[in-house]
């Protein structure tokens, strides 16, 4: 049966199950490109603690001050924090201030010390993923 035939309320049932598809399949796809984000993510830090080093050592190198201030500029916003989110549970996000408890006991559970700077640092790097916008 072709197009053609189709009365109106039908031809609008059919646009509206497209985009139910269309949207279903957005929504996939972002998915899929966060997870293999991550999965990258998880691959650079294996090969970094292969070659025997920490990856916050690492990242150091990476996103050196000079980098990061010759980004462009986003004109009249405020200035735009890293979001930290706990992979096991996307609803605990994390972004600056003080930390909240579901992030101080999972360091501990890790064996870091919230209390110390160099510790959440390796935290953040280790066990927490970037949130992009």
């Amino acid at each position: 049966m072709g197009i053609e035939n189709l009365s109106v309320d039908e031809i609008q049932q059919q646009l509206e199950k497209l985009a139910q598809s269309q949207a279903d399949l957005e929504e996939a796809l972002a998915q899929r490109r966060q997870q293999a984000k991550y999965d990258l993510a998880q691959e650079i830090k294996d090969l970094i603690h292969e070659k025997g080093y920490e990856v916050t050592e690492v990242v150091s190198l990476i996103s050196s001050r000079r980098r990061r201030s010759a980004a462009p500029k986003k004109s009249g916003s405020a200035r735009q924090y890293t979001k930290y989110v706990d992979p096991d549970d996307p609803a605990n996000v994390y972004v600056r201030g003080v930390i909240p408890g579901w992030m101080k006991q999972k360091m501990q559970d890790q064996g870091y010390d919230p209390a110390l700077k160099q510790d959440r640092e390796a935290f953040k790097a280790n066990f927490l993923h970037v949130l992009e916008d």
